[in-house]
């Protein structure tokens, strides 16, 4: 049977200045009916190369040297524009990695799917409109009436990412591309939409080819799996011959980074001093102007405790009300209710003449450090912008950034360079150096690894750890990963609707849940039954292979 998607000796020349010469060195896959290829690897391996060019989306400077891409027989490595606009949607689906970003923030949503009607079907309107209205309702999304008026940004993450599934699917394509669809999605919207994913596979018998670097999903949709280390593919088999008995050293270490469910248990001092207490914290947005409803009620009534030394880890939904409790405690926005203590001194009151001697006391490291450093400046100069605003000499803050970048693992010559100039992971060091030169007693973390891959991961994880007992720093980690949680929290508090449903030691809270949401919540962790390595062959991989941390 001819496969749908087949890819002989494919090679994808990059410019020169790019590092290297091939995005692609020599590929051979293929994608069968009804069949679901994972394809993973770090960033920087071509995964996503590999989708641009069978959808014909190459960057400029990028193109197709060797070898072909073939659509059910059909050769589409070397067609012209007119007939790969013709495939594209009706023969070639692509969901891509960030909706936000590939949605028209200025058209409606509804209108947006339409479209993809409008240009490749001979139907009426009335008769598309019907056709988007079904398709949004099979994607799973209440009130469709609501979502065909809505624009992106008054969608949640996983909505949005749904209408994207809605876009891809409504013409039925005998090939769809999910470029890491699921990334930034928290687990219980993750389990929707690949339960989602597999339902339509194989309902319409469709091939997909889903990129990822999340073994947890890999685990729970894979029927193959296929392995690209620096443009070349290095493992391919089925799921569980691949994730249990992976052959290639660069395999095993991929898989030996991925964290483990089962906590890690440590000695903690009951005494240590206790960096941050809130009281009854909550936070209210009143209505805006001319809108309808009632406030926003963004968290209610939250208690928690950290101590120095320590991690809490905060988990739950996306607007179960991490973020929000995270920026009233850094006093980014001021809390409505509650008292935030930081040490004895209470701080939700406090002016902003007030909180300037206390800002260096909490710093953040956010979600994405490419967009929290600024282009404009070389990253020396946004790693010493702080000290030197707090009256440190520029001498003694070069010093200090100087000694962090090496205990970040970044070189020192970094200081003279741009922040595009860094991989995500480099990028995301750069940013804990620049906490740090605060020289903090609270770290905050909102989401700080969950779009890294699993090697970059876990050294920054690692590097987290360090950094937590070198400074004897608390820490507040956000994060929707309980692999991530189990790894390096101390205390877990889960969040729903803007309160803590459950509050405890992260082995009780993880292995032991008490709370409904909290079963529920952990029952939708994706790759739950997947263990990764052992300790004695993550130890063998470190040895035959270091992970890239570029």
């Amino acid at each position: 049977m001819t496969p749908i998607l087949e890819v002989r000796n494919l090679d994808i020349a990059l410019p020169r200045g790019a590092g290297r010469t091939l995005a692609i060195d020599g590929l051979n896959l293929s994608v069968a009916k009804g069949e679901i290829l994972c394809l993973v690897g770090e960033s920087g391996s071509g995964k996503s190369m590999i989708a641009f060019s069978a959808m014909g989306l190459l960057p400029d400077g990028v193109h197709i040297s060797a070898g072909e891409i073939r659509l059910n027989g059909e050769k589409i490595s070397a067609a012209p524009e007119a007939r790969m606009r013709e495939l594209r949607c009706k023969h070639i689906g692509m969901i891509f990695q960030e909706p936000m970003t590939a949605l028209n923030p200025v058209m409606r949503c509804g209108d947006q799917i339409e479209e993809v009607l409008r240009f490749h079907t001979s139907l009426d309107r009335s008769s598309r409109r019907a056709r988007v209205r079904a398709m949004i309702e099979r994607v799973g999304l209440s009130d469709p009436a609501r979502m065909l008026r809505a624009y992106p940004h008054q969608l949640s993450g996983g909505q949005r990412q749904r209408i994207m599934i809605a876009m891809a699917l409504i013409l039925e394509p005998k090939l769809l591309i999910a470029d890491e669809p699921t990334t930034a999605l928290d687990v219980t919207t993750q389990a929707q939409i690949l339960q989602l994913i597999r339902d339509l596979q194989q309902e319409h018998q469709t091939g997909v080819l889903f990129i990822t670097h999340d073994f947890g999903v890999v685990s729970e949709i894979a029927d193959r799996v296929a392995v690209l280390n620096q443009g070349k593919l290095v493992e391919l088999g089925d799921r569980d011959a691949v994730l249990e008995t992976p052959r290639d050293p660069y395999t095993k270490m991929l898989i030996s980074a991925v964290p483990d469910y089962r906590t890690t248990h440590r000695n903690r001092d009951p005494q240590a001093p206790v960096a941050l207490r809130t009281e009854n914290l909550g936070k209210q947005y009143g209505r805006r102007f001319f809108s309808q409803g009632d406030p926003v009620i963004a968290a209610q009534a939250v208690s928690l405790q950290v101590r120095r030394g320590e991690t809490l880890g905060l988990v739950g939904e996306s607007g179960s009300g991490k973020s929000t409790v995270a920026r009233c405690v850094a006093r980014l926005i001021d809390p409505t209710a509650g008292r935030i203590l930081l040490g004895e001194q209470d701080i939700s009151r406090l002016s902003e003449r007030q909180l300037w001697p206390i800002r260096p006391k909490v710093q953040i490291i956010f979600q994405d450090p490419y967009r929290s450093l600024n282009p404009r400046q070389t990253v020396g100069a946004s790693l010493i912008e702080g000290p030197l605003n707090y009256g440190v000499t520029r001498q003694k803050a070069i010093e200090r950034i100087t000694t962090l970048l090496q205990l970040v693992r970044v070189e020192v010559d970094a200081l003279e360079r741009y922040p595009h100039q860094f991989s995500g992971g480099q990028r995301q060091r750069l940013c804990i150096a620049r906490a740090l030169a605060m020289q903090p007693e609270l770290l905050i973390a909102d989401e700080a690894v969950s779009a890294l891959d699993v090697s970059v991961q876990a050294q920054v994880l690692e590097l987290l750890v360090s950094v937590r007992e070198r400074f004897d720093l608390a820490m507040l980690f956000i994060t929707h990963d309980l692999r991530v949680a189990a790894t390096l929290c101390d205390d877990v508090a889960v969040m729903s609707a803007g309160q803590v449903v459950e509050f405890g030691a992260a082995g009780q809270v993880l292995e032991n849940p008490q709370h409904p949401y909290s079963r529920k919540l952990f029952e939708a962790a994706p790759g739950r039954s997947f263990r990764p390595m052992t300790t004695h062959d993550r130890v063998r991989a470190d040895h035959q292979i270091q992970p890239n941390i570029n």
